[in-house]
């Protein structure tokens, strides 16, 4: 039997966990979504209708809010897209790439992605270590080359 040397055992995340990761990104990002999404239909809400002066009468304010309710939907909108992209797993620098185009798309930097992926990295529901660093170690490399 051959004996195992030290690289057998601490090699970094395989296959499978980088697999395990990018799924428990995703959904985190899918969370987000859900959450940036509740967010605009709550302003939405605060809006008035046509001939109701609604909870906001005045208009600078509800520009504000109109706005920050657009914004809010928009984010919802690239998270899920960026779930979509992250979820099938790849190379960093094909996800990296993709993740650029749709915040480009999106009208937004690329960098605007890194502290939310970096947040789904710290908020993954899942005991499984391997995938834990595996996500640490993809959203790192995924920043490096968003930022650049």
């Amino acid at each position: 039997m051959e004996t195992m040397g030290t690289e057998d055992f601490y090699g970094g995340p395989g296959p499978e966990d980088l697999l395990n990761a990018a799924a428990a990104i995703a959904q985190a990002l899918r969370q987000f979504a859900a959450t940036e999404a509740q967010a605009a239909a709550g302003l939405r809400a605060c809006l008035p209708a046509g001939g109701d002066p609604g909870p906001i009468s005045d208009i600078r304010r509800a520009k504000a809010v109109a706005f920050a309710a657009a914004e809010a939907a928009s984010r919802a909108a690239l998270l899920l897209e960026a779930a979509d992209l992250l979820a099938p797993g790849g190379t960093a620098d094909t996800i990296a790439t993709a993740l650029g185009n749709a915040t480009k798309r999106a009208g937004l930097a690329p960098g605007v992605l890194v502290p939310m992926l970096r947040a789904a990295a710290l908020s993954l529901p899942t005991d499984d270590a391997s995938a834990r660093i595996a996500a640490s170690i993809r959203v790192q490399e995924l920043a490096h080359r968003l930022a650049s």
